[in-house]
């Protein structure tokens, strides 16, 4: 039980001339309610008492059966014992080898294309691909799989693709009055493509483009769980912007509501804290102007939240932390005050919770999907990990505002099919069901900012998703 409920409950006694014993106040806290039990031990302690032990509660139990007749009202709960872990070789933590050279870039984008390649042949309407080299010699249907390097509109409104595997370039054209004219490409994405070549243009002529996307038979099947697993990304503490209020609010509902409703997982997608520097005259919104301070100031807050909840912090862009991503967990010098019951991870990674996959991602590159695509805005990210899913790639565009790190691996795949995939970055709240996979924007603990402003950015705040894990059911819980 958190330290604010401690305090409301040696204030109640005080009131009263009541001091507890740590054996007596124990005891208290392990109460399903604790208030409603102590305002009870009041009414049965004599007149005189001035300090109550674990016997003189015994002793209230034993005189009035019919009030304390229910032992969950009066027994500790059995711990909870949590069953999370990473999913293995989804987190950079302790795993970085690139150093930005030339070699590691090719290492990368093949690692990538591999691992896309893979997907694909999986799929039962594709099969096994052939290499651009080989289709080019070839005048009839063909299957190949590549690396969009260029898309392009002819003059008379066709599409035209720049295609590269380990072997070569070869030019897709897509005719405008193709049933596959309006698909959605973008660069550096991986795709496969069944065509024909044309011998006399050494175009290969498209028919139908296959991505690894999430399979339509894909299905979360229920389970016997009785846990919850709860988001709350984009934080902000230290910003002046924060919204405290709301964060009480919610934490004080945790505390009474938790254990009955059985959230037993609290995961936080990123952005931690504001961070210093993040963005021009960022000093001006800030309530706390130190990095270290700010994740002390965090460590503070997370105390409030009931003990047996087991939380998950990954960085955003806004943490002390590499702004290239995959992102490694945060140091050590940044987290020494916090709770033993918090398991720092990077940024992305997979978790596995009581059977459930979960992806969570801070979501950056929802920031170069938006510059890159028309008709994505930040007001629908939901739509944005929706094609995420479709290319099983969080962050497909490379060289644009969102940072990649070229590792000999690429963490930005989604090589599982996750059952749960959560993001934050934009401090939208909303969920959405993709082929049966649970999408979750996880909202911001922040109000609109000044550069929010600016930019004609409203966030959506203090909205805590949450998802049970057996049904699979969505609830967001509006704290405002």
């Amino acid at each position: 039980m958190g330290v604010i409920m401690k305090e409301e409950i040696l204030s109640a006694g005080l009131s009263k001339g009541i001091f507890f014993t740590p054996d007596a106040m124990e005891m208290i806290l392990s109460n399903n309610k604790p208030m409603e039990f102590v305002n009870t031990v009041f009414s049965h302690l004599a007149a005189n008492c001035m300090f109550v032990s674990k016997k003189d509660i015994m002793d209230c139990i034993a005189g009035d059966k019919v009030l304390f007749e229910s032992p969950k009202e009066i027994k500790p709960h059995n711990k909870f014992t949590s069953d999370l872990n990473i999913v293995k070789g989804t987190d950079i933590t302790g795993e970085s080898t690139c150093e930005g050279k030339v070699n590691d870039f090719a290492q990368y984008f093949k690692a990538r294309y591999l691992t896309m390649k893979r997907l694909i042949e999986k799929r039962p309407d594709f099969g096994r691909a052939m290499s651009i080299e080989k289709a080019q010699t070839l005048d009839r249907e063909v299957r190949i799989i590549g690396i969009i390097y260029e898309k392009s509109t002819t003059k008379n409104g066709h599409t035209m693709i720049s295609l590269e595997d380990e072997t070569g370039i070869t030019k897709v054209f897509i005719s405008k009055e193709s049933p596959i004219a309006n698909e959605l490409f973008v660069n550096d994405e991986v795709i496969g493509v069944v065509g024909k070549p044309n011998p006399r243009t050494q175009f290969i002529m498209a028919e139908k483009i296959v991505r690894p996307d999430i399979p339509k038979s894909n299905k979360w099947e229920l389970s016997d769980s009785y846990s919850k697993i709860a988001f709350l990304s984009d934080v902000h503490v230290g910003s002046s912007t924060f919204l405290e209020p709301q964060w009480e609010k919610m934490t004080k509902w945790l505390r009474e509501h938790a254990v009955e409703e059985g959230i037993n997982y609290l995961v936080f997608p990123g952005d931690v804290v504001d961070g210093i520097g993040v963005f021009p005259d960022q000093d001006k919104e800030l309530d706390i102007p130190d990095i270290y301070e700010q994740y002390e100031k965090l460590a503070e807050y997370l105390k409030e939240i009931p003990d047996h909840i087991k939380m998950v912090i990954h960085p955003g862009n806004h943490d002390a932390a590499r702004p290239a991503e995959p992102q490694p967990a945060l140091n050590s010098v940044f987290t020494k005050g916090f709770d033993s019951n918090i398991l720092m991870v990077g940024n992305p990674v997979y978790l596995n919770v009581e059977g459930r996959t979960v992806l969570t991602y801070h979501g950056k590159s929802i920031d170069d999907w938006v510059s890159a695509v028309q008709y994505l805005t930040y007001d629908d990210p939901l739509r944005v990990m929706k094609e995420m899913c479709i290319r099983r790639h969080l962050a497909p565009i490379y060289g644009m505002k969102n940072a990649l790190a070229p590792e000999k691996k690429d963490y930005m795949a989604m090589e599982y099919i996750p059952d749960i995939f959560v993001s934050g970055h934009v401090h939208g709240a909303g969920q959405l069901m993709y082929n049966d996979v649970r999408l979750i924007n996880a909202s911001t603990w922040q109000s609109q900012t000044e550069y929010q402003r600016l930019h004609n950015f409203n966030p959506n705040p203090a909205i805590m998703p949450v998802v049970d894990l057996a049904s699979g059911k969505m609830k967001m819980h509006d704290f405002n």
